[in-house]
């Protein structure tokens, strides 16, 4: 049979070398949430004991599921959604994977723009959230400096949400960089500072990835490696502060007893499987562009530990600069120690004002953000266009107009995302959009590969592919401990999921519907394009079933590989 991809003039690429597949890897993997997420999840479930529960996740499921989507991307040589073709019946999960990726992309952007705004306020002589003396600054506003101020931040956490003392980075942040509204209900108009960020970002992305894995192959050596080396210098600045160890003690000291809790082994199965990214599509789209015979499986043990080390260095990063500012101000480690857009934009940034050349690191910080959040981009839009690419394989001759329409309409999606009410779209997108949809995709990947296509033959393709043995460890993890572990993270990211909020504001009850249909809009590809396929195809309803149960034209993209694997 002639496979859908050969049908174009224009060949789908690879990576130039093994090298680049490693680094977009790691850009990709490698994000925002293991500077703002990791750190502080660590420190409260129980410091060094959480990290018990979360290498054990890495090792039965993180590893296992990283090499399945790279199996699944390099022996296919296809994207997310013609992947599928395995079992022909889910392919409605791939089309999910392209609905997860635009929605988060458009909102995603706007978390990036943050950083470029203050990058570019960090460059003067001092920084303007150092006090309290601008035009953003109200009454409200506290610096930290004094018994008597911290005093008065301590005793005020019980007070009106608008009666609560501020710090000058916390009222910087919301007052001038976000020139925040009162609520979801109050959009308000754009932010313009944000939207030109925004578009800068958004330019810089398409220019990063105009040639498909071409560009990008070229641009990681840089956009993956560069936060790395400023992850070095914060450390050393860190650790060098006095009361660093004190943070670091904070974060790492062992609490055995918190093991016994099922939310701590929760959040350390959520928390590998968000940060490795399997089910956003991007792991089976980079690993499509590898050469046939590359060794998968010692890339895909390389990577997520890599992805884990980087996480746990970021938490002595973030934490020696939290022991630093509670030396300062006299605040104890846990006031401080808070997680997500907060840390990166209110707490960190406020203790980075109290170092010397504080606008210095402020640069370093605020580029390390942006740089960790672009790689990431470069590989969510690219899975989106990969896979309309391949589903569509005779408009790869356009593929830099059909980039350049994709970045246009995400960035026509994101405008709501920097208007004075953006944030709260942000938050609730983030919390709703993909927690669940994404480990849905994953759950119905296992089932396809191991239960319906047959876990043996999977092995036996893989086999082939790299020329090594697949040890039984992959075989059982793939059957059995993936599958229960991802149900487990499915089941209680819907048990322990709280209603949406954003600093100490509840949601109206319009919007967290809104949240929710977001997230069911990608759920839903799922049963309906079975529906389809099952509707719309002529036989009986059994044999219906059972064709679309069945791989169709899955095989090796090379026709050399591809005959001798049909031998």
């Amino acid at each position: 049979m002639v496979m859908t991809t050969t049908t174009s003039k224009e060949p789908r690429g690879h990576w130039a070398s093994k090298t680049e597949f490693i680094l977009s890897c790691i850009g990709y993997a490698i994000g925002l949430g293991n500077v703002w997420r990791f750190p502080y999840l660590c420190y409260r479930n129980g410091g060094g004991a959480f990290l018990v529960p979360y290498l054990l996740m890495l090792v039965l499921c993180g590893i296992p599921l990283f090499f399945l989507e790279t199996c699944l991307g390099q022996f296919s040589g296809t994207g997310c959604i013609t992947v599928f073709k395995i079992v022909p019946l889910l392919k409605g999960a791939g089309i999910a994977i392209v609905v997860i990726n635009f929605i988060c992309t458009a909102y995603y952007n706007a978390i990036i723009s943050y950083p470029l705004l203050f990058l570019w306020r960090s460059l003067q002589a001092q920084l303007p959230w150092e006090s309290c003396g601008n035009a953003w600054n109200t009454v409200r506003c506290l610096e930290l400096r004094g018994d008597h101020h911290v005093e008065l931040f301590l005793n005020n956490s019980g007070m009106p949400i608008g009666d609560r003392y501020r710090t000058p980075a916390d009222e910087f942040f919301h007052n001038e960089i976000l020139q925040i509204s009162d609520g979801i209900n109050h959009m308000g108009g754009i932010v313009w500072p944000l939207l030109l960020c925004n578009l800068i970002a958004w330019i810089v992305i398409f220019c990063c990835i105009a040639k498909g894995v071409q560009s990008v192959g070229k641009v990681v050596y840089f956009t993956a490696t560069f936060p790395f080396v400023i992850l070095a210098v914060l450390l050393v600045r860190g650790v060098t502060l006095p009361g660093a160890l004190e943070g670091i003690k904070f974060y790492i000291m062992p609490q055995w007893s918190q093991l016994l809790n099922l939310r701590v082994w929760a959040d350390a199965a959520i928390q590998i499987f968000f940060s490795l990214g399997p089910g956003w599509g991007g792991i089976v789209n980079m690993a499509s562009y590898n050469h046939f015979k590359n060794n998968t499986k010692l890339d895909s043990i390389i990577i997520p530990i890599v992805n884990c080390g980087t996480s746990i260095l970021a938490g002595f990063v973030v934490f020696s600069v939290l022991g630093y500012f509670s030396h300062q101000t006299g605040l104890p480690v846990a006031t401080a120690a808070t997680g997500g857009p907060g840390l990166a934009f209110i707490t960190y940034p406020e203790a980075i004002s109290m170092l010397p050349l504080s606008p210095l690191w402020a640069c370093l910080f605020f580029s390390m953000l942006f740089f960790l959040g672009v790689d990431s981009m470069f590989v969510q839009i690219e899975a989106i266009v990969s896979s309309v690419l391949d589903v569509l394989p005779r408009l790869r001759s356009v593929k830099l107009l059909i980039t350049a329409g994709t970045c246009f309409l995400l960035f026509l999606l994101s405008l709501a995302c920097v208007t004075r009410g953006g944030m709260y779209l942000v938050q609730l997108l983030d919390w709703y959009s993909a927690s669940i949809s994404v480990i849905l995709v994953c759950i119905v990947e296992v089932i396809a590969v191991s239960w319906i296509y047959g876990c043996e033959k999977f092995v036996h393709d893989v086999e082939f592919m790299i020329d090594r043995k697949v040890e039984r460890f992959w075989i059982v993890s793939w059957k059995f401990i993936t599958p229960i572990v991802l149900t487990f993270i499915f089941v209680t990211t819907i048990a322990y999921n709280t209603e949406v909020s954003y600093n100490g504001l509840s949601y109206p009850r319009w919007a967290i519907g809104f949240g929710w249909a977001s997230c069911l809009v990608s759920m839903l590809c799922i049963p309906l394009y079975a529906c389809y396929k099952l509707i719309f195809t002529k036989g009986s309803f059994m044999k219906r079933v059972k064709n679309q149960l069945k791989a169709q034209d899955w095989g090796p993209a090379d026709a050399e590989q591809r005959a001798k694997w049909s031998d």
